[in-house]
């Protein structure tokens, strides 16, 4: 036997116990990036059930604020992750946990981080590229927004909860989700997510995140017939995103979304 023929073999064996590995683990699991020349934790969800399918949906979740940081773990203990926690068998779909650093923002360079997570997970599990579904609260609603726009052809669907799609002077300087060459906001973001299924949840009573900007954007995409839906919770201050998580109707809409074919 050459070289070449033991070299395949012995990739060939190393390919099939990595796949036994990732057959064997499940729940919570902690990974790393080294993207533009940093290194990220983050936590990627794989249901117990995932060596019985090989058509998986992937949620992209995109923390808040206050999850901010360099340990990988925080940006599961609330809004999506916590969800999953108290009841896995309403998520059936691996789920990839990016973690921004403290002082950033789900914009630029941490916005690419977050599709370089994804990217791998697309790359290295059993998935439905298909149904690829993004998500996140707050500072991660602005950073739905914001990968939306940019990347409207990547995804099956969208649910910003609690953000904005306009600077907010309480929120010190952010990049905006649309960019200033492409016109008027409010406008440009609708014709570009024309065609993404959205589903945009607030609270009458957000102090953190006025709802009038929620309220905006979707008149803006309902005037371009867009697909989109929108739920404003009466009596809810900034956490929305319990409620949205705990919705039958919202997993059940959310679920049934395929990517549209451009």
């Amino acid at each position: 036997m050459c070289f070449a023929d033991l070299a395949r073999l012995a990739l060939a064996f190393l390919g099939a116990g990595a796949l036994e590995a990732q057959g064997s683990e499940a729940g919570f699991l902690e990974r790393d990036l080294t993207h533009g020349g940093h290194r990220y934790r983050y936590q990627l969800y794989l249901p117990a059930e995932y060596p019985t399918r090989t058509d998986w949906p992937v949620i992209l979740y995109l923390h808040g604020a206050g999850e901010r940081g360099a340990d990988g773990l925080r940006p599961t203990q609330a809004g999506l992750g916590a969800a999953i926690r108290r009841a896995p068998k309403r998520f059936p779909a691996i789920v990839v946990f990016p973690q921004v650093p403290p002082g950033t923002q789900w914009t630029g360079a941490q916005a690419d981080m977050a599709l370089a997570a994804l990217d791998r997970v697309l790359g290295e599990y059993r998935v439905n590229a298909d149904r690829v579904y993004l998500t996140g609260l707050s500072m991660g609603g602005h950073g739905t927004w914001y990968l939306a726009y940019r990347h409207p052809e990547r995804f099956a669907a969208a649910a910003p909860i609690c953000g904005w799609t306009r600077d907010l002077a309480s929120h010190g300087f952010m990049e905006p989700v649309v960019p200033p060459e492409a016109g008027p906001a409010l406008p440009a973001l609708a014709r570009r997510l024309a065609r993404l299924p959205l589903w945009i949840f607030h609270g009458d009573q957000d102090t953190v995140v006025p709802v009038e900007g929620s309220r905006a954007a979707v008149e803006a995409l309902k005037a371009v017939s867009a697909d989109v839906r929108y739920t404003e919770y009466p009596g809810l201050n900034h956490n929305s995103w319990d409620a949205t998580y705990a919705s039958d109707a919202f997993v059940t809409w959310l679920f049934a979304q395929r990517r549209a074919r451009r």
